[in-house]
C-alpha cells in the first residue's frame, strides 16, 4: 500500500477518523471528505502528515450531490495526482424511525443519492485513472446481511440503498477485474458512540455481554479489515461482503428493538 493514494468519504470522523489513521500508518496518502466537519477533517490531514509523513488532504463536499462529487474528484487528482484507492464509507442515515410512506421525497433520495448513487459517481470518476494504472481497490460499507436484501423496519431507504450497493460492488469487481480493479464490501456491526474511533487494546478490557466475542466492537476492527483488503496481496479476495459483527446478530436486534 505504501506510496498509493485514497480518497476516503466520511474521513473526519468515527470509523472514517479510524479508517484514516489505519491507512496512513501504513503508508498510504489520503484525501479525507467531509460534509460538515471542517476542522476536524483539517486538523486530522496535518495530524497524519505530521506523524506519519503522508500527504493527506481534506476536502469538502457531499457526496450525495454529483457536482460535488466531481469537484471532489477534481480536487483530490489535482493534488495527489492521482486515486488508487476509494473508500466510500460516508453514507446518510435517518435516525428517526419512519415507515416508508412517511419519507419525505427529499429524505428518500437523498439517502438514495449519498448510499448508492455517489458510489456510481465516485466509481465513474476515479476508476479511469485506475484501469490506466492496472491497479486499484474500492471498498464499499454495508450492514449485515447486506447481501440477502433484507426488509429493515423502519430503515426502508438505507436498506435499499445498501442492498444497492452490495449488488453495484460485485459488478464492479466483475467488471474490473481484468484491469486488477477489486471491489469489496465491509459490513461493521453495532459499533457505537465512541467506540467508533477507539482501538482493539482498549475494548479488550471491557465486558460486552450482548456481543458473543464478549467485548465492544471497535472502529479499529473496520479500519484492519479495509486495510487488508487494499493491500497488493489481497487481490484475489473481490466482490465479496465481509461481516465485522463479533458474531452478534445486529440486524435481528433491531427487528426486536
Amino acid at each position: 500500500m505504501r506510496g498509493k493514494t485514497a480518497l476516503l468519504t466520511g474521513g473526519a470522523t468515527g470509523i472514517g477518523r479510524r479508517t484514516a489513521y489505519e491507512l496512513a500508518e501504513n503508508g498510504v496518502h489520503l484525501v479525507i471528505n467531509y460534509r460538515q466537519s471542517k476542522e476536524e477533517a483539517v486538523s486530522l490531514a496535518e495530524e497524519l502528515t505530521e506523524k506519519f509523513g503522508t500527504k493527506n488532504i481534506a476536502i469538502g463536499g457531499d457526496i450525495a450531490n454529483l457536482e460535488e462529487c466531481q469537484r471532489v474528484a477534481e480536487e483530490a487528482i489535482s493534488a495527489l495526482t492521482c486515486i488508487d484507492i476509494l473508500v466510500h464509507n460516508a453514507g446518510p442515515y435517518m435516525h428517526e424511525r419512519k415507515v416508508m410512506t412517511d419519507y419525505s421525497f427529499s429524505e428518500w433520495n437523498y439517502i438514495i443519492n449519498g448510499n448508492l448513487n455517489a458510489l456510481f459517481y465516485l466509481a465513474k470518476l476515479l476508476m479511469p485513472g485506475m484501469r490506466e494504472r492496472g491497479w486499484g481497490r474500492i471498498i464499499t460499507v454495508g450492514f449485515e446481511r447486506v447481501e440477502t436484501a433484507p426488509g429493515w423496519i423502519y430503515r426502508s431507504a438505507f436498506a435499499a440503498a445498501k442492498s444497492g450497493a452490495a449488488s453495484l460492488t460485485k459488478t464492479i469487481a466483475l467488471e474490473e477485474a481484468k484491469h486488477h480493479i477489486t471491489a469489496n464490501m465491509v459490513c461493521p456491526g453495532d459499533i457505537t458512540g465512541e467506540w467508533k474511533e477507539r482501538d482493539i487494546d482498549q475494548a479488550a478490557e471491557v465486558q460486552d455481554a450482548t456481543t458473543p466475542v464478549g467485548r465492544p466492537g471497535t472502529g479499529e476492527d473496520i479500519a484492519r479489515v479495509i486495510s487488508f483488503l487494499i493491500d497488493e496481496k489481497s487481490d484475489f479476495i473481490t466482490g465479496s461482503i465481509i461481516p465485522i459483527t463479533g458474531g452478534k446478530d445486529v440486524l435481528g436486534k433491531a427487528f426486536r428493538d
